[in-house]
This record gives structure tokens, sequence and C-alpha cells, in this order.
């Protein structure tokens, strides 16, 4: 097996991040296009006024409160420093070694094997891991999973798939004011407008979808790059590839977890048939792979 370093890894999985992220603005300016071309005698233009001012509070509140709701929703506990000196201090002392300083430390109450960073910066960031982790991974293994989680801290992942959350909800929002519109048009109307309406009809239909298969695949990227992260600041892939391994043992996927949040764990605690299409987190075998071949 070709052996690629972590810094290409990595390297190569941000470009892909914003190339994806790339497409889904080019979606949010082709949909904003459509209705201002069809539209614009009407009230489209207060209405994508309203929907940008949602968007900027929506990202605004996540931005700064978003981590409380995430710890709150998965009853998150600080971290006992005498029952979990160890944890606490391979956080304190991997995280020297990404140069941020240390984020607050929560224990989960649950068998499965996880973890999830939430913060919109290095100095305002926590790090959880579940009882299950605890128990059942081993020195090497632990410190592989905390330092995919720092690495998603050092590397601003939260507010960058904030970002990405944001621009898809307008996609969603303009692609539903698109639709309206289109019924809300006569039909000798929409016959002056031709195949001008029947193409923004259509991009209403599949934006959605589409921005969300690339939401998707941008969490993917970034779940791979916090995967080389980790061997970075471990210098021991071997350790989050073992852990990866006993997560695809152990874990049944009925860790009580909203959709909305699952994306932030390193491994996805839920399973839904549409895995295969909008699944947030890469193939554990493909992750197992890709850190053995470094």
């Amino acid at each position: 097996m070709k052996k690629v370093s972590f810094f290409d890894q990595i390297a190569k999985n941000n470009r892909n991040s914003i190339l994806l992220s790339i497409f889904i603005v080019a979606l949010v300016a082709l949909l904003v296009y459509a209705i201002a071309y069809i539209f614009v005698p009407g009230f489209a233009i207060f209405l994508l006024i309203f929907a940008a001012v949602i968007m900027i509070v929506d990202a605004y509140a996540s931005f700064n409160y978003g981590d409380r709701l995430v710890l709150s929703a998965t009853r998150a506990k600080p971290a006992d420093p005498v029952e979990h000196v160890y944890l606490i201090n391979t956080v304190e002392g991997l995280s020297i070694a990404a140069g941020i300083p240390p984020p607050k430390v929560y224990v989960v109450e649950d068998d499965e094997i996880n973890a999830f960073a939430v913060g919109k910066d290095p100095k305002h960031a926590s790090i959880a891991v579940t009882t299950g982790a605890l128990k059942n991974l081993n020195r090497t293994e632990l410190e592989g999973v905390v330092g995919h989680e720092l690495s998603h801290v050092a590397d601003y992942d939260v507010r960058f798939m904030t970002l990405v959350a944001v621009l898809v909800g307008l996609v969603a929002i303009l692609s539903y004011i698109l639709l309206r519109s289109y019924w809300m048009t006569s039909r000798g109307e929409r016959g002056k407008l031709g195949f001008l309406v029947l193409i923004g009809f259509l991009l209403a239909i599949l934006a959605p979808v589409v921005s969300r298969i690339v939401q998707a695949m941008v969490s993917r990227r970034r779940e791979l790059s916090a995967d080389a992260g980790s061997a970075k600041l471990t210098r021991y892939p071997e350790g989050l590839a073992s852990a990866l391994e006993k997560m695809q043992k152990m874990n049944q996927g009925k860790m009580k977890v909203s959709e909305s949040i699952s994306h932030l764990f390193i491994s996805d605690p839920n399973r839904s048939p549409l895995d295969n299409i909008l699944a947030t987190h890469p193939p554990l075998e493909q992750r197992i792979k890709i850190l053995r071949s470094m």
C-alpha cells in the first residue's frame, strides 16, 4: 500500500472542502439570480433580504451559543479532576502539541465509543468523550480520538461547518421562495417567461437535495482532515485506526442524539437507511485504511 504523509492528506481534504463550499455558494448565487431575473417586479428582493437577515442571525446564534446547546442536548458533564485525570492530562498535552489553549473537557454517560468537539474558536472550545470510550480504549487509542477532536478545534471546523449549514439553509429558503412564486404566477405569465420559469422551477426542486448532499460531502472531508490531524499530533496513526476499529465492532448506532448534531461526533452516533447518500462521515473502513497508509 502506498504511503502518504498526513500533511498531503490534510492539504487534499482542505482543498476538496473549499471546492465543495464554492459549489454551494455558486448554487445560492444561481438561485438568487433566478428569483431576481424572473420575479423582480414583485416582492422577491424584499424576501431575499429577509432571508439573508435570518441566516445572519442564525449564524450568529450558532457561533455564540451552539456549544452550550450541544453540551446540554447530550447531557455532557464536566470531567472529574480525579476520576478522569488521564483524559484531562491527555487533552492538555495534545493541546500544547497543537498550539492551542486546552479546551474544557466533558464526559457523556453512554456505553458507545464516541467523542465530539464544539466551540466557535480554540479559545472557546469544549471536548466531550463518552464513558464507553474511556472504558474500552487503551492509552494510544484515546490519544488518537482526542487528537482527532483537537484537530477539529485547531482547524476551526465547527465555524466552517456552521457556515456551510447556513448556506444550505439559505438554499432551502430561496428554493421555497422560488417554488411559491412559481405557483402564484398565472399560466399566462409563465407562458410569457417561457423556459426561464421552468428552469427556475426545476432548480428550486433539485437545489436543496443537491446542497444537502454537498454538505454531507464537506463534512466527510473535514472528518478525514481531522483523522490526518490526529496522526500529525500523536505521530501514531495506528492509535486512531485501532480506536475506529473498536467503534466499528462495538458501536450499535443507538446513541440518543439528534440528527442535527450527529455530524459533530467522531463516528456517526445514528444509523439511517439514507447513510449511503447523506452520511456525514466517511465509512470507517475507508478511514482506517487511509490512516494505516500514512
